[in-house]
C-alpha cells in the first residue's frame, strides 16, 4: 500500500508551496526533490497567495514565525482552501510562546487543514491546554510508548475528529489517525533526533504524499511518516564510524531519493487500529 503511494508521488511530481522556517528551508526543498516533488519557497504576504495558486499543495511551518509570515500563511491557506488544494500544518514550537500559540490557533480557525504533523507536546499545547517548555522539541514526559499507546490513540483520534483532519504525531512510536482509524509506525531510529529539522522535512514529505494522493489522506500521511522512518534506518546502516549527524542528514535525503516502492513495503513496520 505505502509503495503505491510513493510511486504516485514520483509520477505526479507535485508542486508544493512551502512557507517554512529559515533553519530548515533548504533541507525541506531537497527532501521534496528527493521524493519526486517540486518545492517553491515564498513567504512574502505580497506574493504568497499568488504562488499558492500556481502550486498543487501547501505546507505551513511555524518554526520561525513573525507577523509578515503569519499574514502570508493566512492568505495562502485561504487561497488553497478556495482551490481545494491540500494544506498541511507543522505547528513548530506550539506552546513555547504566547505569540506563536495564538498565531497557530488563528490558522486553525481560518484554514481547513488536510493534516497536522507535530510532536505530542505541540499537540497537547494546542488542543489540551498543556504548557510546552521545551520549545520545538517534545518533552520527555510526552513520549509515546507501548504502555500509553491505547490512550494516545484515543486522544489523537478525538482531536482528528474535532479538527476534521488527519493528525500525525511523531515520536518513539508514530501515530497517524483520523477519527476512525490509526496507523502506528515503528520505523526510525534515535539518531534522527540529532538532525535539526527532521520533523520539518517530514512535514514537507507529508505534503508531497497527500498532494499526490488526495483521496487517501490518512494512508498518504502514514506512508510519508513510514518513508522517513525507513530512510532514517537505511541512512544509519550506511553511516561510517567516523561520520556524525551532518553526514546522517545527507544520507537520509539520499535514502529518500533512492527509495523504491518494494523496499518501502519490505521495511515498513506498522499496525492499524
Amino acid at each position: 500500500m505505502f509503495g503505491a503511494l510513493l510511486s504516485r508521488v514520483r509520477e505526479i511530481r507535485p508542486h508544493i508551496h512551502c512557507i517554512t522556517n529559515y533553519v530548515t528551508a533548504n533541507d525541506c526543498a531537497n527532501i521534496l526533490l528527493a521524493s519526486g516533488g517540486s518545492p517553491i519557497m515564498a513567504d512574502s504576504p505580497e506574493e504568497s497567495a499568488e504562488i499558492t495558486a500556481l502550486c498543487d499543495g501547501l505546507l505551513l511551518n511555524t518554526g520561525t514565525l513573525n507577523p509578515d509570515k503569519l499574514s502570508a500563511m493566512r492568505k495562502s491557506g485561504k487561497t488553497a482552501n478556495l482551490l481545494h488544494h491540500p494544506v498541511i500544518l507543522d505547528p513548530v514550537g506550539a506552546g513555547a510562546s504566547q505569540f506563536r500559540t495564538e498565531s497557530i490557533r488563528i490558522l486553525l480557525q481560518e484554514i481547513q487543514f488536510s493534516a497536522i504533523r507535530a510532536n505530542l507536546s505541540e499537540i497537547k499545547a494546542l488542543f489540551c491546554d498543556a504548557k510546552n517548555s521545551h520549545g520545538v522539541d517534545a518533552m520527555s514526559s510526552d513520549n509515546i510508548t507501548e504502555e500509553n499507546l491505547p490512550d494516545m490513540i484515543r486522544l489523537i483520534k478525538n482531536i482528528a475528529d474535532r479538527q476534521n483532519c488527519v493528525i500525525a504525531v511523531t515520536g518513539q512510536i508514530d501515530i497517524i489517525a483520523d477519527q476512525n482509524q490509526a496507523f502506528c509506525i515503528h520505523n526510525g531510529c534515535s539518531m534522527m533526533k540529532s538532525v535539526t529539522g527532521a520533523g520539518c522535512q517530514l512535514s514537507a514529505l507529508t505534503a508531497a504524499f497527500i498532494t499526490a494522493n488526495p483521496d487517501q489522506i490518512l494512508e498518504s500521511a502514514a506512508a510519508a511518516v513510514c518513508t522517513m522512518g525507513v530512510c532514517g534506518e537505511i541512512a544509519l546502516e550506511h553511516l561510517e564510524s567516523y561520520e556524525g549527524n551532518a553526514s546522517f542528514r545527507n544520507k537520509i535525503i539520499d535514502s529518500v531519493y533512492r527509495l523504491d516502492s518494494e523496499i518501502l513495503e519490505q521495511k515498513a513496520n506498522y499496525q492499524i487500529f
